[in-house]
């Protein structure tokens, strides 16, 4: 093999390592914050100390989570998959997302589960179910229900076209999530996962966060809200080089961890930074956090994870994922393989 070929399987190989590091970061940063999503950050020290050290159950009487057991994971990583299905099929259709996410939920609640759509997507879902034109149906979706199962897009769509990539992001957001500060979330994931697959490390994902929620901040229905891409910037820069405890202080209460897009999505990529080597640690700090963390977590895990590859999680924790059944190794390849 000439040095050129050898250079190119490499690279092959790094970016198919990074491809399932994505969706395994998200898969495990959701079930880290599992147990400890909707809680404060007073409730999560008293209990777990500063930080979690690895996967918990859920402690009884939890709203959503109660009697789930350590690394179950939530909607975060459920609807990823059925986003990743759907694009593997062929283009997604807005109706066919909406009636996709139905159908999700209805086996959700079969199984018990209280861990159902958001606010936004429940909105949007109803209205598209009764008569509402999809491009309509999203815009009063401005919380983080898209940034959190985006990841699939940034696998599929390289960075080098951000404006084709922030497209492709509103495309499959619109139906539930079609204003400027969700969009603008969901472009700052996709495109940070994207660049990390293309060889980038947490400080150049940032960067491309930035410029892509800029993008996505144009499209949409305007609502109030922040400026997502001002607000990584301002987060990232918070939180550089705190030890990791004192950086979940700061996070929790300055950046803030509602599923305010504007906050959880800023509040991410704090956590990258203050950890941006080790992708086990900026998950185990994201599920510290408090509020809507199991979601922090997942997108703090996928951009991690696309930066740093799947072999940079402890094999447990990935063993712990694939016990679910997902195949996320499978649908991670698939999604490179039609990378373009």
């Amino acid at each position: 093999m000439s040095p050129s070929s050898s250079e190119s399987a490499a690279s092959a190989a790094q970016r198919a390592d990074r491809a399932r590091g994505a969706l395994y970061g998200l898969a495990i940063g959701d079930a880290l914050g599992m147990p400890t999503q909707l809680l404060s950050r007073p409730q999560i020290v008293e209990r777990w100390g500063p930080l979690l050290t690895g996967f918990e159950p859920a402690p009884p009487g939890h709203p959503i989570a109660a009697g789930l057991p350590a690394g179950a994971v939530t909607d975060d990583t459920e609807q990823a998959v059925l986003l990743a299905r759907l694009l593997l099929a062929g283009p997604v259709e807005p109706r066919e997302l909406a009636a996709a996410l139905v159908a999700w939920e209805r086996d959700m609640a079969a199984r018990g589960s209280l861990d159902l759509l958001g606010p936004s997507t429940r909105r949007a879902v109803d209205a598209v179910l009764a008569g509402t034109p999809p491009q309509e149906a999203g815009i009063g979706g401005d919380t983080n229900g898209a940034a959190m199962r985006v990841t699939p897009v940034g696998v599929l769509r390289p960075a080098d076209d951000l404006a084709a990539l922030v497209g492709a992001v509103h495309a499959v957001s619109l139906v539930t999530h079609n204003t400027s500060v969700a969009l603008a979330g969901a472009a700052a994931v996709a495109a940070a996962v994207s660049t990390g697959i293309d060889g980038g490390g947490t400080a150049d994902a940032t960067r491309a966060a930035v410029a892509a929620a800029t993008l996505g901040a144009r499209r949409g229905h305007w609502v109030a809200g922040a400026d997502v891409a001002a607000r990584i910037r301002w987060a990232a820069g918070l939180a550089a080089g705190l030890p990791a405890a004192e950086a979940a202080a700061r996070i929790y209460a300055l950046v803030g961890t509602s599923l305010a897009t504007q906050e959880s999505v800023p509040a991410a990529f704090a956590v990258l930074s203050a950890v941006p080597e080790d992708p086990w640690r900026a998950c185990l700090l994201a599920a510290s956090l408090g509020g809507d963390c199991d979601t922090i977590a997942a997108m703090a895990g996928a951009v991690a994870g696309a930066c740093h590859g799947v072999a940079a999680f402890p094999p447990h924790a990935v063993a712990v994922i694939d016990a679910h059944g997902f195949g996320l190794a499978e649908l991670a390849d698939s999604l490179l393989a039609r990378r373009s």
